[in-house]
């Protein structure tokens, strides 16, 4: 069907300060009942998000000016008696939530996600959807859609909902990678390097691309938004919004997260956008749609993530490492991985990932995190099996020329994919991995000359990934109280079994002394820390208005920090598979060996 039968949309801003913005669209004639509504979730982001509750003001019409009735049908459905003729819809939506996963407007700059603000008909689902963007003057807009004339044009709705647009006064980037044009915006005015950061991710986008052999795509956008706070990315067909705090982005631990985020939004590409879980093709925009897969879609490119910044030479062997330190670190630290498996984890994330509560450390487990853990053990593992001339990459590869042209990866087909690369069974792994709580076995580390170790903490800010500081004789045990603060010295989480859940100390509980002496939060667990394990402590707390005092009797600080050393007499196997894992000498693993 051509142009004169598609869904038109025309989106305006004539007042940003409000924050709302102005949409009319054009459903041509299809019933004598239309039908339209708006998405509850987007594609990318398991949870059901409500976008209708931003929507105003709904009017329909025909196209010459007659009203039509509108009526709705629930809250997010409305229908329009048409009498099979075409319907011209105006509404406003409400835009001031900034993250990747919404819309914004104000005197800035406009952004959004086609799910938050176009209506759609089911019955014209597949047709082209068409957009002209009325932008206030000094404005440019900013869509990986391709352009035709005035429009942007999208070949169907779930096109038009994967590309988000950015409307503002920029001055984008652009670099070439992969031979394919590449786009950055950037709104919030970073401290940043401009040519450094074009040369860095030229540099990413062709590791990436090296990979899978060529980019999918014709051209590229990145969205990039810096902030007070929050991080995040939500990958999109042929483009990427990133949320990153300015704060950190000249750091070089802000440089390397910032350029870890940009290559995981980036990797969805292949895995998610191409090759994606069955279970979501097609989509459905009216409720949730459940996969065990999500530990492969996202756990698989959190590991590569930072991988993939090592392959592009911007971050050295000694600092992959410690980061991966860190992830282990994370995961050993947390208590629901006792709880909860990772199939689990997939299928329960609309409930559970975007809706953490003070207990979600104890009973739930990031498939993310433990994903990304997994990742790394199943790589090892297809390098080991195939005495190293196969990889996890060859996986990757195989589900890509098995899956990409969107057909949907079954809930088996990622386990018997691997099993393919490597020819053996991995039944007894990924029974293991994906659908039992017991901890994972970090052996395979040996393969390449490595090995997991696990030291305490030394501090509040210590995240693991590194050996002790401390010498062996000052090291001692240290008090454990229990519990992670938020803000001054709030209890955000009990953790299950600590001394301050046997204790009665609650999530929510205000701490303001230790002892009688008044504290902060890393005053409070830096002093309890002090103490030895089996010492009574006084926690003096306000439990919503009341002033309460508990006796606690510390217990000892677990060894929950990960790091991952060297093995003192490495084999020549080993040094030659560790070369071909991070593509650098052994002897560049840095200083952290094995006792």
């Amino acid at each position: 069907m051509g142009a004169m039968s598609a869904v038109r949309y025309r989106v305006s801003m004539s007042r940003p300060h409000t924050h709302l913005f102005e949409v009319e669209a054009l459903f041509p004639a299809c019933s004598d009942v239309l039908t339209v509504a708006l998405p509850v979730w987007t594609p990318g982001s398991y949870l059901v998000r409500e976008y209708a509750r931003h929507l105003q003001e709904l009017t329909a019409s025909t196209t010459d000016g007659e009203p039509l009735p509108c009526t709705r049908a629930d809250k997010r459905s409305f229908s329009v008696a048409a009498g099979e003729r075409p319907v011209r819809l105006r509404y406003r939506v409400y835009a001031n939530e900034l993250t990747v996963r919404t819309s914004h407007l104000d005197g800035s700059h406009g952004y959004f996600n086609g799910a938050t603000l176009f209506l759609y008909a089911e019955a014209l689902r597949g047709r082209e959807h068409r957009v002209t963007v009325d932008a206030p003057e000094g404005w440019q807009t900013f869509c990986a859609l391709e352009r035709q004339g005035q429009e942007l044009v999208a070949g169907d709705y779930d096109e038009l909902v994967d590309s988000p647009f950015e409307v503002g006064p920029h001055s984008p980037l652009r670099f070439n990678a992969g031979g394919i044009p590449h786009e950055v915006v950037l709104w919030g005015e970073p401290p940043l390097d401009r040519d450094r950061l074009a040369s860095d991710l030229s540099k990413v986008c062709e590791a990436e691309a090296a990979l899978f052999g060529g980019l999918p795509m014709r051209r590229y956008l990145f969205l990039v938004y810096f902030t007070d706070k929050g991080r995040g990315g939500l990958e999109h067909h042929c483009s990427t919004s990133l949320l990153f705090p300015r704060s950190t982005i000249a750091s070089p631990k802000g440089w390397e997260d910032f350029l870890a985020l940009a290559a995981h939004e980036y990797f969805h590409l292949w895995n998610v956008k191409r090759i994606r879980p069955k279970a979501l093709v097609p989509l459905d925009y009216s409720t949730e749609s459940y996969t065990s897969l999500l530990w492969a879609f996202e756990g698989i490119t959190s590991y590569y993530d930072n991988l993939l910044v090592r392959r592009a030479s911007l971050m050295s062997p000694s600092r992959y490492l410690t980061r991966l330190g860190e992830s282990m670190s994370a995961l050993q630290a947390t208590p629901g991985r006792k709880a909860q498996s990772l199939s689990e984890a997939s299928m329960v994330a609309w409930i559970k990932h975007y809706r953490p509560d003070e207990n979600t450390p104890n009973s739930a487990i990031s498939y993310y995190l433990k994903g990304e853990v997994v990742a790394l053990l199943l790589d090892l593992t297809i390098r080991k099996a195939t005495s190293n001339q196969k990889s996890l990459d060859d996986l990757m590869r195989l589900l890509w020329q098995r899956y990409g042209d969107g057909r949907g990866v079954p809930e088996d087909g990622v386990e018997a994919a691997a099993e393919e690369v490597t020819g053996e069974d991995l039944a007894p792994f990924f029974d293991r991995a994906l659908r039992s709580t017991s901890e994972l076995d970090c052996s395979i580390f040996a393969h390449v000359g490595l090995e997991a170790r696990l030291r305490v903490r030394e501090s509040a800010n210590d995240k693991g990934g590194s050996p002790p500081r401390l010498k062996p004789a000052e090291i001692r045990p240290r008090g454990w109280l229990g519990i992670l603060t938020r803000g001054s010295a709030t209890v955000a989480t009990v953790l299950d079994g600590s001394p301050a859940q046997e204790a009665g100390l609650y999530a929510e509980d205000e701490v303001v002394a230790l002892d009688g002496y008044k504290v902060d939060g890393s005053a409070l667990l830096s002093r309890c820390e002090e103490r030895k394990p089996g010492e009574t402590v006084r926690v003096t707390a306000f439990r919503r208005d009341r002033l309460i005092e508990l006796p606690v009797c510390l217990g000892q600080k677990p060894a929950d920090a990960v790091y991952l050393a060297r093995v003192e007499r490495p084999t020549d196997e080993q040094k030659a598979a560790y070369q071909a894992w991070l593509g650098a000498p052994f002897d560049e693993a840095g200083e952290q060996r094995a006792a």
